[in-house]
């Protein structure tokens, strides 16, 4: 260990592995570049879209690995508790492997996520199955108006999936199906033609 001062250019290191098998290894790291603070001229930062909940992913090899991490982002968020409730459910789902067992705590505020944790911690994960994944479409009969309309306003991703969808129903129909999934008119929602296209588009949304 040594220290690695700061220089006019970015730090470099050589790293030379040779293993008792014949396999080498020779790499350079070099220092990532660092990124640009914020600054007026630069404009505000991109303002953060409030969610009515978020998803904290848990994984592990097993259920006593998945309760041994629920654990320590528990005992982790709560020696720190200005970490903000988005910021820890966006490091969990993008900063850690998805293994195979996994359990997901849906919180609105940091004390519904802890709670969510304390259980994780107490019931791990359920026993991981191997199999193919089906995806299941609710049929006629479920559908409402203005069915979606919250998940279209929240998350841009839904939002594109379902005008994606509706792009191509709406070639079929008298009327576009966005106007008749958040529209009023039960009636009109009701027919079959429309509420086919409707749950299609909702649910692949």
């Amino acid at each position: 260990a040594r220290t690695w001062p700061d220089a006019d250019r970015p730090r470099r290191a050589a790293v030379s592995s040779f293993g008792i098998s014949g396999t080498n290894a020779h790499t350079v790291l070099e220092q990532a570049p660092q990124e640009p603070e914020q600054d007026q001229e630069q404009g505000p930062a991109e303002e953060r879209r409030a969610l009515p909940a978020v998803p904290l992913v848990l994984s592990g090899r097993g259920s006593d690995a998945v309760r041994d991490q629920a654990a320590r982002l528990l005992a982790h968020w709560e020696a720190a508790p200005e970490l903000a409730l988005l910021d820890v459910a966006h490091a969990a789902a993008t900063g850690r492997a998805a293994l195979d067992n996994r359990a997901v705590v849906v919180a609105a505020d940091r004390e519904t996520a802890l709670t969510g944790l304390a259980a994780a911690v107490r019931d791990g994960a359920p026993g991981h199955t191997s199999g193919r994944v089906a995806f299941l479409f609710s049929g006629q009969g479920s559908q409402r108006t203005g069915m979606g309309r919250e998940l279209y306003e929240t998350f841009p991703v839904y939002a594109e999936a379902f005008d994606a969808a509706c792009a191509h129903l709406d070639t079929r129909l008298d009327r576009p199906v966005r106007e008749v999934v958040f529209g009023e008119d039960a009636e009109l929602l009701n027919r079959t033609e429309y509420t086919q296209a409707a749950l299609f588009a909702v649910e692949v949304a």
